[in-house]
């Protein structure tokens, strides 16, 4: 029996539709023809998508910059076909995958928007709209992948003792570095997690992930006890509960980019000279466990991935650890 899937609209306010930011440039008239289906038989096409995004938020569980990721991309795919989107063919797909390297893009961005255009047909071949779904023949630009960028143990010393803790919000900044390192959060795990999401007597955290999948991760000693030392000291200033852990000066919810420019801030007075961001505090999180024998397993479940693959780009680790007790030991090293 097949799923109802409610309709999603697309923004109608061109000038501040993300789909409109895309295109610079573009004809006005050309964007409005797409979403309406003016001049061709596709007067579908915009309840098709939208009821693809539709899918993608609700029964999958995908985040809202998710979904505008997947709009975009789905947009810009619209704009280059110009035609109805069930009656394309692999062949086309095969055009649109040499135009876009023709305009410089990288294999990673070609692969995440083939990606977004396979889910689009596997979904329409689910809800019996198209009889095959003509991705099958295409193949993903092969992406190469990328050792991430981590800290050494004393370097994340180095970035954790930074932070002034004779104020309130040096006090925030330090337990926003000791829970980012200390539980390997995502930035957007750590700015929406919520005072009741803590478990500090039992040294516990629950985190909503990506695909709004919760999992319970432990918090080390550290962490909990900068936590306990910046509730108290924002109890001090204001007395009414707020239910955001982590809050601005104007008592809002802290934002990305401030979490983003305070990491940058602090590794430069740490004498830090790579490129980091608050995801490399992840990355360390899961380089130093695997360097101190943990297993690929367990890093997959603290970290929420769904694949233990996305785990594996970690395991440059254990390899240069061999690579090391090879040469240290064996006579013909």
């Amino acid at each position: 029996m097949r799923r109802e899937v409610t309709s999603l609209n697309f923004p109608r306010n061109e000038k501040t539709s993300p789909v409109n930011r895309l295109f610079n440039g573009a004809s006005r008239n050309n964007l409005r023809r797409i979403y309406s289906g003016e001049g061709e038989k596709s007067q579908n096409i915009p309840e098709i998508v939208s009821s693809f995004l539709n899918y993608s938020s609700i029964e999958r569980g995908l985040s809202p910059r998710t979904i505008d990721a997947y709009r975009r991309d789905l947009a810009q795919y619209m704009q280059w076909l110009k035609k109805d989107i069930i009656k394309v063919d692999s062949y086309s797909l095969g055009r649109y995958i040499s135009e876009l390297r023709g305009k410089g893009y990288e294999p990673s961005s070609i692969s995440r928007k083939i990606s977004v255009i396979r889910m689009l047909y596997r979904f329409l071949n689910m809800e019996g709209k198209i009889e095959r779904n003509p991705l099958n023949e295409i193949v993903s630009p092969r992406v190469e992948i990328k050792i991430p960028i981590f800290l050494s143990e004393r370097e994340v010393e180095r970035l954790l003792n930074v932070p002034s803790t004779n104020n309130l919000y040096g006090i925030r900044d330090k337990t926003i570095l000791e829970v980012l390192y200390g539980a390997g959060l995502r930035i957007s795990e750590l700015v929406n997690l919520n005072v009741n999401d803590l478990n500090l007597s039992k040294g516990w955290i629950k985190v909503l992930g990506k695909g709004s999948k919760e999992r319970i991760i432990p918090l080390g000693r550290k962490a909990c006890y900068w936590i306990r030392s910046y509730l108290r000291e924002r109890k001090k200033e204001d007395d009414e509960k707020r239910r955001a852990l982590f809050c601005n000066r104007y008592n809002k919810r802290i934002s990305r980019q401030s979490c983003w420019k305070a990491v940058k801030k602090y590794a430069l007075k740490a004498g830090i000279t790579k490129k980091i961001s608050p995801h490399t505090l992840r990355h360390s999180f899961a380089t130093h466990l695997l360097s101190r024998d943990a297993d690929l397993r367990s890093v997959q479940e603290l970290l929420g991935h769904t694949n233990i693959s996305t785990t594996q780009i970690y395991t440059h680790i254990t390899q240069e650890r061999l690579k090391r007790a090879y040469n240290k030991y064996h006579p013909r090293a």
